[in-house]
């Protein structure tokens, strides 16, 4: 038996299970067109999403959407479909392009959407209005055998890290895995085709639209204006092309499902990190308090790039770095080549023909310890280093540093204390330290 099938043996839920799943995804949309025919509201239900789209692996969650007439008002709109699931699912209330809530209906989690109905997607309102456009496509265009393959793709694409849209992921969401396969025809002709891929890579399911550059761009069967693959970074992707070149060449279950990685010791990374003179920084900051995760993942990602410039501009040079959010902070470890710095620095200055050499001149002119001198036809004078240290240059630099809007700089703590840093959180160390794709732990 392939490891293919082996792999859908386990995750193709059976025959009972699809068919409760669909009988409460059924019962759900009848409640909401009752609620809504009780209220005189002219609207439409529609069962979106893997369910509707028979692809859902296991604990699948149900996605119901309300269609409203395009002559609706946004605010009437929002205020209905937030209203509604309030009272039917007794739900939270969300935030993506525009409010929806989320809950819960017979022990499965539900998302109410309230979105725009259209012939077309020619004029969308918003994003969500083209989600009930993808359902249709996959139902169209494919079998039972080929809404399989569908599974396989997720479960390989969740068994490596890269499975979902998120920012804390960055990669391919259910219905761009559902496309993609689509595409090729089934998961190892996608495989196949995904080991060659290289950045910039284009496909054109259906329609190509006008130009967009992005590392993979994959024009919607439904809307060929947009990249499904929008949100897969260049990271993302090039792991993925990793992890189909290695499963070709040896397949394993572990690409499916991987063995969960036991971190190193806190003792273990202390030898590790003094044996081999590694220079390491843990900054931290307070979790914001009720922003949605997605922004935080987002915020917490140009937080990471930011320090990683600051780091780079003043000589510290970041080599690599990682991140987790965790239930009450947000931590950004970074390896740098190191974590202090000599006392004095070259600094270079403009051509001695140029007209600001005699600007450079004067600037250090003040100080006859600094006295500039010639080297390759250019000024150059060796100066006392601004900062020497990563708290010392981040303290100065504080304001400077663009940290997410949610976050609060003065929650920020820079740990170099190597005990500290060894035991805050060895899941993040050991990422840092001993980086392994999922399918080799």
């Amino acid at each position: 038996m392939s490891i293919e099938s082996e792999v859908l043996n386990i995750i193709v839920p059976p025959e009972e299970e699809c068919k409760k799943v669909t009988d409460t995804a059924k019962k759900l949309k009848s409640i909401v067109e009752k609620y809504l025919s009780e209220r005189n509201i002219q609207a439409e239900v529609k069962s979106v999403g893997s369910v509707a789209k028979g692809t859902f692996l296991d604990d699948p969650d149900l996605d119901m959407f309300i269609l409203f007439p395009e002559d609706v008002p946004k605010k009437e709109l929002e205020r209905i479909g937030i209203q509604a699931g309030m009272d039917i699912i007794n739900g939270e209330m969300m935030y993506a392009e525009h409010p929806y809530t989320t809950g819960f209906f017979e022990g499965y989690e539900v998302d109410l959407v309230p979105c725009y109905k259209h012939d077309t997607t020619e004029n969308l309102m918003s994003a969500v209005d083209r989600t009930p456009f993808h359902t249709d496509f996959i139902l169209k265009h494919s079998d039972e055998t080929l809404r399989n393959e569908m599974r396989l793709m997720k479960r390989f694409m969740k068994g490596i890290r890269a499975y979902g849209a998120e920012p804390n992921i960055r990669g391919f969401s259910g219905y761009l895995c559902e496309v993609i396969t689509y595409h090729y025809g089934s998961f190892i002709e996608t495989v196949k085709a995904a080991s060659k891929w290289k950045k910039g890579t284009v496909l054109a399911p259906v329609d190509k639209g006008p130009i967009i550059k992005e590392p993979l761009v994959v024009y919607d069967p439904v809307d060929s204006k947009r990249n499904v693959a929008s949100a897969v970074h260049l990271d993302t992707l090039s792991k993925f092309i990793i992890a189909c070149r290695e499963y070709l060449k040896s397949p394993s279950m572990k690409f499916f499902f991987p063995e969960k990685r036991t971190p190193y010791t806190p003792s273990q990374l202390k030898e590790m990190i003094i044996k081999d003179n590694l220079s390491i920084t843990v900054f931290s900051f307070d979790r914001p308090e009720g922003e949605i995760p997605e922004n935080i993942y987002a915020q917490t990602w140009k937080t990471q790039y930011s320090i990683s410039k600051k780091l780079d501009t003043f000589g510290f040079i970041s080599l690599r770095a990682v991140n987790t959010v965790t239930e009450d902070r947000i931590l950004m470890a970074f390896e740098t080549e190191t974590d202090t710095l000599p006392s004095l620095e070259k600094r270079d200055g403009p051509p001695i023909s140029a007209e600001s050499s005699d600007n450079f001149l004067r600037k250090w002119s003040h100080d006859m310890h600094k006295v500039p001198y010639i080297e390759d036809g250019c000024w150059h004078v060796i100066a006392d280093r601004a900062f020497r240290d990563i708290p010392g240059m981040i303290k100065r630099e504080k304001e400077s540093v663009s940290v997410g809007k949610a976050f609060d700089k003065e929650s920020m703590r820079i740990i170099t204390d190597l005990d500290e840093i060894c035991t805050i959180n060895p899941d993040l160390i050991t990422e840092l330290l001993d980086p392994k794709f999922p399918w080799e732990i």
